[in-house]
């Protein structure tokens, strides 16, 4: 393993008929940390950790995991990792303990060890009093703690988390991230796919923003926000409000952006604030009444959004939840 790079990516493509969905990656994962790929959907986060877990051969490049070519050693490089899919691959009709001890036999754990990693795991997750539980019975919080548990059995060295808090209820999606920082305490390294900045910014070390299969950056939360540090943010909550209100501050002078954010207009540029006055001017022309105005520190979502030119609000929206076919 080089350099404690426990995941190595280098001109990385995947295409699917006219849609390049992922386009020459490259980056590195360091032992121990935790990784973010953020990004709206269709952006390629999920191809991506496909062909990092060898499920999806790429069209060209190369990828390493725990020190092993993906392509050129795809038993070991399996073996190194734990996959919790967006869609669980657990089986239902089985409870929780059984569908444990059956992926520890799939992942070759010997046989004196499957019940006590099974207890050890059901009490790690907060499961043990549901362990003959059938899977099926369980709530959609409980699902997927129960899929991270099982993806654990062998100790991988490195956990793949594929947008883990999609579907949850605030609570449970709480719950499950200080699961995840929990993990990152025990060493083990963690990708997670996101495509909720918040997400990304309480629980990633570092985060790679990806948009149309590329990365456009890679940097901490902290580093992210620092970049757009010198611009302005100006946010304008008008009456009523109207998606067409975009339209009408394309190319306006001292905005380098504009978006829309719940019900509200937010404006980017380093001099928005001289803009104040003509934009209110713009607005009341059109017959729009402003009923909040304020100054805001950016954010990194606001970073996002500066950087890619992608809206908040289509970061907001969830994949439509797949059916494991499986639980």
């Amino acid at each position: 393993m080089e350099n404690g790079k426990i995941i190595k990516v280098q001109g990385l493509c995947k295409r699917f008929g006219e849609i390049q969905a992922v386009d020459h990656l490259d980056f590195t994962v360091q032992e121990g940390e935790i990784f973010g790929f953020l990004g709206p959907n269709g952006a390629g986060k999920t191809t991506t950790i496909r062909i990092l877990v060898g499920l999806l051969r790429p069209d060209s490049g190369s990828a390493w995991v725990n020190g092993y070519e993906v392509e050129e050693d795809p038993v070991r490089a399996k073996k190194s990792v734990g996959v919790v899919p967006e869609a669980s691959n657990l089986y239902g009709e089985l409870s929780a303990a059984e569908n444990l001890v059956y992926m520890s036999q799939l992942y070759g754990v010997p046989a004196n060890q499957w019940q006590p990693r099974t207890e050890e795991l059901l009490k790690e997750f907060n499961l043990l009093d549901r362990k003959n539980g059938k899977f099926q019975g369980f709530s959609r919080g409980m699902k997927r703690r129960l899929t991270i548990a099982a993806a654990l059995v062998h100790r991988p060295r490195v956990l793949f988390l594929d947008e883990p808090t999609t579907g949850l209820d605030v609570m449970s999606a709480r719950g499950l991230r200080s699961l995840i920082r929990g993990l990152k305490a025990k060493g083990v390294t963690v990708f997670l796919t996101t495509h909720l900045i918040q997400e990304a910014e309480d629980l990633c070390d570092r985060v790679a923003i990806i948009v149309k299969g590329k990365i456009r950056i890679i940097d901490t939360p902290g580093g992210l926000k620092e970049r757009v540090k010198e611009t302005e943010v100006l946010e304008i909550q008008p009456r009523p409000f109207s998606p067409s209100l975009l339209k009408m501050f394309e190319g306006f002078p001292g905005v380098e952006k504009a978006a829309l954010v719940e019900d509200k207009m937010r404006f980017y540029g380093e001099s928005v604030h001289q803009s104040i006055c003509p934009i209110l001017n713009r607005l009341e022309a059109e017959g729009f009444k402003v009923v909040k105005i304020q100054s805001l520190v950016p954010t990194l979502e606001d970073a996002f959004v500066k950087m890619t030119g992608v809206d908040a609000e289509v970061m907001r929206v969830d994949k439509p939840m797949k059916m494991g076919g499986m639980g």
